[in-house]
């Protein structure tokens, strides 16, 4: 049975809606220019961030850039007053250079890090079973926290590694993380040393095969003990491994289900940012619902 409050769903759902088709950035076009122009050597920048903020985030939903030449078209024709029209190369130009910003101003977080795939082209799959051709994946990992908002990510090829990514992320942001929850592939000496080193509780899960010999870390043999003393379901409860799914299984499931799960971009590079872009665009997202 569907318990769900249908109400407050359906509120989230035209949220959303107000989110993906929110032109702002024409209230502010004239003094936003005029910031970003100030003290400015060369030619003026002549549309604003904001401009391409908003059309990355209707690439991010799917909608190619000469898609997105033509709403800027309708929106300057029918807007009280009349705008300059950006060109789909300089809006691939634009949004492929766009920095984006993850991070959290709050302190003891509790986090969560995980890796996913994203497949690159939706003919993907497809084609691997058919024509047995190897079409890759782009490989991501998160640091998300519990009430499903990502803080940091890493994108790479397939080859890229997820504990070394893990550990970069951990020391990126250890300020602010109280603990961090991972899956038995993070059950590793360095990623428990680590968090012993910046004081960081942890709740990693341990292998079944795994022995309470130190070997180069105390802090693993510690956990490795209480995880068998008090077996899975009791150190699942007492460690809190439960928020591990919403905040990072969940954010890929949210993530995947409103902006898709394959990239378009070709080139290496453009694709790494389609998905920074896509996880921004979620985090702005669940700002507003």
């Amino acid at each position: 049975m569907d318990n769900r409050n249908w109400k407050q769903y359906n509120q989230h759902l035209i949220k959303r809606g107000e989110f993906l088709i929110n032109p702002k950035f024409l209230s502010s076009w004239n003094e936003e220019l005029e910031q970003m122009n100030g003290g400015k050597i060369g030619q003026p920048y002549l549309y604003p961030r904001s401009e391409i903020e908003f059309l990355a985030v209707l690439h991010a939903k799917s909608f190619d850039y000469r898609a997105l030449q033509g709403i800027i078209k309708s929106l300057s024709t029918n807007h009280k007053f009349q705008f300059p029209v950006i060109s789909y190369t300089q809006i691939c130009r634009r949004i492929n250079g766009l920095e984006v910003s993850f991070g959290s101003v709050e302190e003891n977080l509790v986090v969560a890090i995980d890796g996913s795939g994203e497949k690159v082209s939706n003919r993907g799959e497809w084609m691997r079973q058919k024509w047995k051709v190897r079409r890759g994946w782009v490989k991501v990992v998160i640091m998300g926290t519990i009430d499903g908002k990502v803080i940091d990510i890493r994108v790479g090829n397939e080859k890229l590694d997820e504990r070394k990514a893990a550990r970069g992320m951990i020391r990126n942001n250890h300020p602010k993380i109280k603990k961090v929850l991972m899956d038995g592939l993070h059950d590793v000496k360095d990623t428990f040393n680590l968090c012993e080193k910046h004081k960081i509780e942890t709740a990693i899960k341990i292998r079944k095969n795994a022995r309470t010999r130190s070997k180069g870390s105390p802090r693993r043999r510690k956990e490795v003990v209480k995880y068998q003393k008090l077996g899975h379901d009791k150190w699942v409860k007492e460690v809190g491994y439960g928020f591990r799914w919403p905040a990072s299984e969940g954010i890929f499931s949210g993530n995947k289900r409103i902006f898709g799960e394959c990239v378009h971009a070709t080139k290496k590079r453009n694709m790494y940012q389609e998905i920074r872009l896509k996880f921004w665009a979620y985090n702005l997202l669940k700002e507003i619902t």
